[in-house]
């Protein structure tokens, strides 16, 4: 084990190769936890109709394991060097001929995530060779076995996830490799992250009874994963060029860590929920992994604790020998429990992972059941949580309240006029997406129309009026190392070349209004009602183009110039009235959207009105219901009008409170000025008059002579 350098160490020093350092040990361990694991549930045993050999049944899972700790380096070494590792404020490239904000550090580190990178997606390409030899049960050898694969690629869904994850993560290693500036690394990191989600939909997550539910927490999981192990591998990886930044940097990786570890252990709790079922599944071989890989996570959050509450201290003092040889010990229980994962993917949990049997129109299409009738208390007492967007509610309140407490307990003042509706939003945002409208919505298109007007349109307006971005700049703390943290990072996207296009006035509405036609009037429609992912993105979309367009028009965040208010209040009707002609062309019109998937689902159901009727009420619901937010947008518009022409009026009584009235002295000086100048002006014309009149009496006098 190679000793613990000083952080008196110069910066400058090259960064020294992988085999040089621990974090072989992550691999190890991954690869020695897959196969003690595979042995232990016989993940890699030979299939008794269709066996792919040992090189499939080995080589998948082993593969896998590679892949998920490269995946984890080459994430880790981005998010390290976009959010913690010190820069410059400005540079300039090695050619002098564009601009560069990478130091040598994160340039190299950025080279690293590169080379990790490429590992990424090669592993991630075997991965598929031999995932489809196992689902199909031939060698990889095997004659025709290579026609076979092009086909099938993109025709199984899992094969496609995959694919769709491969081209990702090359793109990302792409991007690494040419980045020089940080926001590049950054956009990198948030794509590396993108990459993760289509393995969620692979696995067992796609054939849970309950889908989306073992599907988003199966994100969560792998995100949380990878930042908190891959980022804890890079910090080893670039600790010996940190120098004196070395305790800051660890710090940072720290609170990251910690936030990593929640998400990570509400996740796998739900993912065990799923999985295991009743607690006699613990007494099965694939229960004992799950065991296994909670005493690695128990481990791990003990370590962190120790980290943070004794050992972070003594690293600031200087004496990093215990820290480090603490982290050696986390990389392999890392290591141990990327390999349990990975081993528990290959394995048949207690729960099957076939969908329970349901001859339903419904489930087929929805992968719920129908649900009952509704009444009036239905539109209550109907909830069904949606675990992605009920964790997004939480995390948006939890930090909301918590920046609001940090500011009251350092003695400055947040208006609680801005905390209720921000509340209130994610209060919103839950019923939209597992009360009513969100049960509903899936059968019926009027409900649909429900949650959509309630996610475009009543949740965006409550979050502007609360300034989220205004509060975290006030709570977070500026960064003077040349890093970026949140504050940094906020700066740089609010005054992007893309915000500012995206925060015009024009674009902004156009992109809300436009939007429903393309949305409604393309396959993207039947999509959203058939799959998850259509599903996820529709109401992201809603969310972010109506959080976009109540941001010109009532937003204080700062961001891109904002309209007059005339020209908002212009804005805000013109856009309106092309939503409510399209509410008004789906009550009047006799097109079916999505014929074929509403026709089959009312087919299923023996209540509620025909397809058509139903969409004709959406249309109405699109109309009707879209006035009240107008209404009070523009409510909103006017008083931020009225406030601030009364914020200039106070501003100039100030000033001239503390100039004794000079501006207005300035001002009455200018027209009198411009009085006297008239009356100059007056009198010279007059003259000129009286002297034309003269001469033409001279020219009369001599006419008559």
């Amino acid at each position: 084990m190679p000793a613990a350098r000083r952080p008196s160490q110069s910066p400058g020093r090259a960064l020294p190769t992988l085999a040089g350092l621990p974090l072989p040990v992550l691999g190890l361990a991954a690869l020695a936890a897959v196969v003690v694991g595979a042995v232990v549930t016989g993940a890699t045993a030979p299939s008794l109709l269709a066996d792919a050999g040992p090189t499939a049944r080995w080589g998948q899972p082993l593969v896998r394991a590679v892949n998920d700790v490269s995946a984890s380096l080459t994430i880790g070494l981005l998010v390290l060097v976009a959010c913690a590792l010190p820069g410059t404020r400005s540079a300039r490239s090695a050619e002098g001929t564009r601009p560069a904000d990478l130091t040598g550090l994160q340039e190299r580190a950025t080279r690293w995530a590169a080379g990790t990178g490429a590992v990424w997606v090669a592993t991630g390409t075997i991965g598929i060779v031999l995932t489809y030899a196992r689902l199909a049960g031939q060698s990889p050898f095997s004659p025709g076995f290579t026609s076979q694969l092009s086909y099938f690629v993109t025709d199984l869904e899992i094969m496609r996830s995959l694919l769709v994850s491969v081209l990702v993560s090359a793109v990302v290693a792409t991007g690494a490799a040419v980045a020089t500036r940080r926001s590049t690394v950054g956009w990198m990191a948030v794509l590396a992250l993108g990459a993760l989600l289509p393995i969620a939909l692979t696995g067992h997550a796609a054939g849970s009874n309950d889908h989306e539910t073992a599907v988003d927490s199966l994100a969560f999981h792998l995100i949380g994963v990878t930042v908190w192990v891959g980022g804890l591998a890079a910090l080893v990886i670039v600790r010996p060029s940190l120098g004196k930044a070395l305790a800051a940097v660890t710090s940072r990786y720290s609170t990251l860590a910690l936030w990593c570890f929640v998400l990570v252990a509400g996740s796998g709790i739900v993912n065990a929920a799923l999985r295991v079922g009743a607690w006699s599944g613990l007494t099965t071989p694939y229960g004992a992994l799950v065991l296994a890989k909670v005493t690695a996570l128990v481990l791990l959050g003990v370590a962190g604790a120790t980290h943070r509450r004794w050992l972070l201290p003594r690293l600031r003092a200087g004496d990093p020998g215990p820290f480090w040889r603490l982290v050696i010990g986390e990389l392999v229980v890392m290591g141990t429990a990327i390999g349990l994962g990975v081993a528990l993917a290959a394995s048949a949990p207690p729960v099957p992972a076939e969908p329970v049997a349901d001859p339903s129109i419904a489930f087929a299409i929805t992968g719920y059941p129908m649900p009952a009738a509704p009444t009036a208390l239905s539109w209550v007492a109907t909830w069904r949580p949606d675990i992605l967007w009920v964790t997004v509610a939480i995390v948006l309140a939890g930090t909301y309240v918590y920046g609001a407490v940090r500011l009251h307990q350092r003695g400055d003042h947040w208006s609680l006029g801005r905390t209720l509706p921000w509340l209130l939003g994610c209060v919103v945002l839950v019923w939209a997406t597992s009360g009513a409208p969100g049960v509903y919505g899936r059968v019926l298109f009027s409900a649909h129309m429900l949650g959509h007007m309630t996610m475009s349109m009543m949740v965006p307006p409550l979050l502007v009026l609360g300034a989220p971005i205004t509060l975290a700049l006030r709570v977070s703390v500026a960064r003077h190392d040349g890093s970026r943290g949140l504050r940094e990072w906020l700066l740089v996207v609010v005054h992007s070349r893309a915000m500012a296009v995206l925060g015009n006035p024009i674009v902004a509405g156009a992109f809300f209004a436009i939007s429903l036609i393309v949305f409604y009037y393309s396959p993207l429609f039947p999509l959203s009602l058939r799959t998850h992912t259509g599903h996820v993105l529709m109401h992201l979309h809603f969310l972010l183009a109506g959080y976009l367009f109540a941001s010109v028009l009532i937003g204080v965040d700062p961001g891109p110039k904002r309209p007059p208010y005339p020209l908002r209040m212009v804005l805000l009707f013109a856009t309106m009235s092309f939503h409510a002609f399209f509410g008004v062309f789906l009550l009047q019109g006799n097109l079916l959207l999505a014929g074929d998937l509403l026709t089959q689902l009312a087919s299923a159901r023996d209540w509620g009105r025909p397809p058509l009727a139903d969409q004709q009420l959406g249309g109405a619901i699109t109309w009707g219901v879209g006035e009240v937010p107008t209404l009070l947008m523009a409510l909103g518009v006017a008083v931020a009008w009225v406030r601030s022409d009364e914020r200039d009026g106070r501003r100039q009584d100030r000033q001239a409170d503390r100039d004794g009235g000079a501006e207005l002295a300035a001002y009455n000086a200018r027209l009198a000025r411009l009085a006297d100048h008239d009356a100059r002006l007056d009198a010279a014309e007059q003259a000129r008059e009286l002297a034309r009149e003269q001469a033409r009496d001279r020219a009369a006098r001599e006419r008559r002579r």
